[in-house]
């Protein structure tokens, strides 16, 4: 089986975050989760067509982006440079893990060879608590390149209000 399952406790890896104002620190998993907890959203690289679609459909689904209950992050193995400029330019407000070697990615099981050649993140998210345990997790299964899936962003939100037992708020079909 692919990536840590519901109920393991993610490790504590510390990867370079970059915040949507464009500054950088170093930061620890559980630094992140003791504010509430992180949906962690591992997709391939900035500026691909998908993650671009990817990630401005989690901008503009309203819940994620304003919601108090979790904190959404970014993890590809895209650059710093490339962060900022992928976040400037769709205005994203959700932090991006700079995953450059893969540490986080492969700290999570979720690391594939495409084509048997170039490493790559395979597209997931995860709900880490404040324990560090996984509450929920969705997992990119395309036979052929598990980066060509798109998180479907009701199923996830359903899986994080069930999961975390939040009131759901009316979305009115959407």
């Amino acid at each position: 089986m692919t990536g840590l399952a519901v109920g393991a406790t993610a490790p504590d890896v510390t990867q370079t975050l970059v915040a949507p104002d464009g500054e950088t620190i170093d930061r620890a998993l559980s630094t992140l989760v003791t504010e509430k907890p992180v949906l962690l959203c591992f997709y391939t690289a900035d500026f691909s067509p998908d993650c671009t679609e990817e990630w401005c459909a989690i901008r503009d689904f309203d819940w994620f982006s304003t919601g108090n209950d979790v904190h959404v992050v970014g993890a590809s193995k895209s650059g710093v440079g490339m962060h900022r400029r992928f976040i400037s330019q769709h205005n994203l407000n959700f932090p991006l893990y700079a995953d450059t070697d893969l540490e986080l990615a492969s700290a999570f099981d979720v690391v594939y060879r495409t084509f048997g050649v170039s490493k790559r993140a395979r597209r997931s998210c995860f709900l880490i608590d404040e324990n560090l345990t996984v509450r929920y997790r969705w997992i990119g299964e395309h036979w052929l390149d598990p980066t060509r899936d798109v998180p479907p962003l009701t199923e996830v939100y359903e899986g994080v209000v069930d999961a975390l037992e939040l009131d759901s708020p009316e979305t009115f079909g959407f």
